[in-house]
């Protein structure tokens, strides 16, 4: 079990060869994965915005689709695929953890 996840964890740390092309798990990793941190992000804007919830909503619904544009490509252009991935899931992460710190308050 060790060997395979030693496989995979090299597999993902190659660096690609060509810039030129940015291949389809990047892909993946930088849409779905910036549509994620950038949906969360967005989720801990409402509640660190002073006021209730329905009157802080504005601004995370404008501010979405170039945080979403920014962390995709800000992913992307990642060197590896493991780094695409951790770009992916540690923010993801963190925002998870302090909306459910600060909706349980």
């Amino acid at each position: 079990m060790k060997e395979k996840l030693y496989l995979v964890y090299k597999e993902l740390s190659i660096p690609e060869t060509s810039g030129k092309k940015i291949g389809l798990f990047r892909t993946l990793c930088s849409i779905f994965g910036g549509l994620f941190v950038s949906y969360l992000g967005m989720t801990l804007l409402i509640y660190i915005i002073p006021g209730k919830p329905g009157e802080s909503i504005v601004v995370p619904l404008l501010l979405n689709t170039f945080v979403w544009a920014a962390t995709a490509l800000w992913i992307s252009i990642s060197p590896t695929k493991w780094s695409a991935l951790l770009k992916s899931v540690i923010p993801s992460f963190i925002f998870i953890v302090l909306i459910a710190i600060l909706y349980n308050l």
